[in-house]
């Protein structure tokens, strides 16, 4: 009978140990199913080229990194660049980065896009600060969207929101003079646009032209024996420059209204202006919607700064004893 128990036992023993060999082998030999990468784990390198410091295209950059940075923290990583105001190093810039294989590029100013757009049509590109795309990229019958790795946005103010100020603050002026880089495209189509709306208002209108920093003072100067008001459309060189045409412009008593804020801040005393650190932000948005969501930049329409506002240099307007009306608000405030 003892036998008989053993025998049994043992053969409970074998079965117990049977079952647990069967229900153990599964979880060794099984490999789990892979699980699609969270954002969180996907790394992304973005290039940014920025024509030069100053403060507007500095905003429009802060903008950019701070939105994709709020939507992807840590996932993100930043190589950061300044040509210094040079077009050919925007060219080197953007060459490296097409190298180092970016995931996307981010063009801040026209000679940067144009580098970033002969330097790859397969890295996505996003460009800010920009006047006119169509300008910029040689693309006639300009709808909007590119058609190509390019999009972005646009720091263009209302051309003709900008004559109706310097209008409303010089109506007695006979005389305005049209001061920008020629080197600079947009600046080109700036001025071609407004100053047919300047000689609606009854102004003569005369383009006085710089060809980089060295000489615009000289031409600031000529400028200025001649004309009553100055405009300075969004242009680098110029903003850039601020200090020496301010040094020029307000001992010759000579006002500046600006198409934008950092020039406005520097030498001039009105603007309609733009938020450079908003379309920054949206232009991260769109970065965002690209390298996570997969959108094709290529159909991606330029988006532009949703409001406007007027601004003024209190120090300049106080200097030259000019009175703004009450819906403009002083730059700084």
């Amino acid at each position: 009978m003892k036998k008989i128990l053993a025998l049994v036992c043992a053969v409970l023993m074998v079965l117990a140990l049977t079952a647990c060999g069967q229900t153990a082998a599964p979880a060794e030999s099984a490999a789990p199913a892979e699980a699609p990468a969270d954002v969180a784990e996907q790394t992304f390198t973005v290039g940014i080229c920025q024509l030069v410091q100053h403060p507007a295209l500095d905003l429009a950059t802060q903008g950019f990194k701070d939105a994709l940075t709020e939507l992807m923290g840590d996932s993100v990583t930043f190589v950061e660049q300044n040509a210094s105001g040079d077009a050919a190093t925007c060219s080197v810039i953007c060459t490296q980065f097409v190298s180092d294989e970016v995931d996307l590029i981010m063009a801040n100013a026209t000679p940067a896009l144009q580098a970033a757009a002969s330097a790859t049509a397969d890295i996505p590109v996003l460009a800010t600060s920009i006047t006119d795309y169509g300008t910029a990229l040689s693309i006639e019958d300009w709808t909007g969207v590119t058609g190509m790795n390019i999009s972005g946005t646009s720091d263009l103010a209302p051309l003709d929101g900008q004559a109706q100020v310097l209008n409303e603050l010089f109506p007695e002026a006979k005389t305005v003079g049209i001061l920008y880089c020629s080197g600079e495209p947009n600046s080109k189509y700036q001025a071609d646009t407004i100053k047919p709306m300047l000689e609606g208002y009854g102004y003569t209108v005369t383009e006085y032209t710089f060809a980089d920093s060295n000489d615009v003072s000289s031409v600031a100067a000529t400028a200025c024996s001649e004309v009553e008001v100055l405009y300075i459309p969004t242009d680098n060189t110029a903003a850039s420059c601020t200090e020496a045409i301010n040094n020029v412009a307000l001992n010759a008593g000579v006002p500046i209204i600006a198409g934008e804020e950092g020039i406005c801040a520097g030498c001039g005393v009105a603007t309609l202006s733009i938020s450079y650190y908003d379309i920054g932000y949206t232009t991260g948005e769109m970065a965002y919607e690209i390298l996570v969501n997969g959108a094709d930049v290529s159909a991606m329409e330029v988006q532009y700064a949703p409001q406007f506002t007027k601004e003024y240099n209190a120090s300049i307007c106080e200097a030259l004893q000019i009175t703004v009306p009450e819906d403009y608000v002083a730059i700084g405030e």
